[in-house]
Parts: structure tokens; C-alpha cells; sequence
């Protein structure tokens, strides 16, 4: 089952596309997370959906949000998936253990080896303040991005 809003988010180190580790609680106190789940790099709907939030990172940029898209790819994967799409944020690697921040979020399919298409945002404090989950093959919508970047508070406050 996965998370609920209103709680606090589990934190996390992973690697993104570079070998970077990237922790989540580094953002705390500086500014909003997204957690992008996404089952795999090179699939269909990932890449569209993945493309679309690429033509769309102004949406995040402007209110000072930082957009991870996580999978249980190897971080070589989706560099070489990052390079030919041209996104321009962090992809991290949920690889080893295998998918085990996406079991914290209650979001891994245990019989598929992989993720949900599952979406958190979390505030500065760390707590979920908004998440959508779409059923299996159906992308998520720009606009279910839009309304829960609205349940963020205005910056500074």
C-alpha cells in the first residue's frame, strides 16, 4: 500500500545517471521534491511520460522544485537513456537491494520486479503533501503534476 499524504517521507540515497548519490532529507529545508516512480527506462510509456515532464520542467524550475524520477534500472542505463532523451534531471537508480525505496513508498510490484507509476510531492519538512498513482499502462497527466504542485505552500512560507 502506498504512502499516504500528510506523512513523513521516508528517506533515501540512491544514485542518479551520473553515480552521484543523491539523498532525499539534502533537500529538506531548501525546497519541494517530486518523486517520479516509473517502472522502466527505453519502455513506451515511461519515455512518454518521461519526455513530457522534460518539456515541462519550467512547471518545476519556476517554483523552485526538484524533479527525481526513479527506477530499478542500473544508474548505466539511464545515463545512456538520459543522454538520448535529453533530460535535464536527476534519474536514480533503485537497482541494489532491488527496488527497495520503492518498497518503502509501497509502490514495487512484487511480481514484476519493478515500480508502480506512482507520483509523490514532498514539502520542505519532508511530508507528503500530495501523490497519484495511475493504473498499470496509463500515463500520468501533466495536469494531475500542475494540481499537486498547487498543494505546495508559496515558497518562504
Amino acid at each position: 500500500m502506498a504512502l499516504e499524504n500528510d506523512t513523513f517521507a521516508p528517506d533515501f540515497e540512491l544514485s542518479n545517471q551520473f553515480g552521484e548519490k543523491v539523498r532525499l532529507s539534502q533537500f529538506r529545508g531548501v525546497k519541494p521534491v517530486v518523486i517520479v516512480f516509473f517502472p522502466l527506462a527505453y519502455s513506451g510509456v515511461c519515455t512518454s511520460e518521461l519526455c513530457t515532464l522534460e518539456d515541462n520542467i519550467a512547471m518545476f524550475r519556476d517554483n523552485s522544485v526538484e524533479l527525481l524520477g526513479i527506477s530499478v534500472d542500473s544508474k548505466s542505463a539511464l545515463r545512456a537513456w538520459s543522454e538520448e532523451k535529453g533530460f535535464d534531471f536527476n534519474l536514480l537508480a533503485d537497482f541494489w537491494p532491488h527496488g527497495e525505496v520503492a518498497k518503502e513508498y509501497g509502490v514495487f510490484l512484487e511480481g514484476k520486479g519493478f515500480s508502480n507509476r506512482a507520483t509523490f510531492v514532498i514539502d520542505t519538512h519532508g511530508i507528503i503533501r500530495a501523490s497519484f498513482i495511475t493504473a498499470p499502462g496509463e500515463a500520468r497527466s501533466i495536469e494531475a503534476y500542475r494540481a499537486a504542485l498547487e498543494e505546495l505552500e508559496p515558497a518562504g512560507v
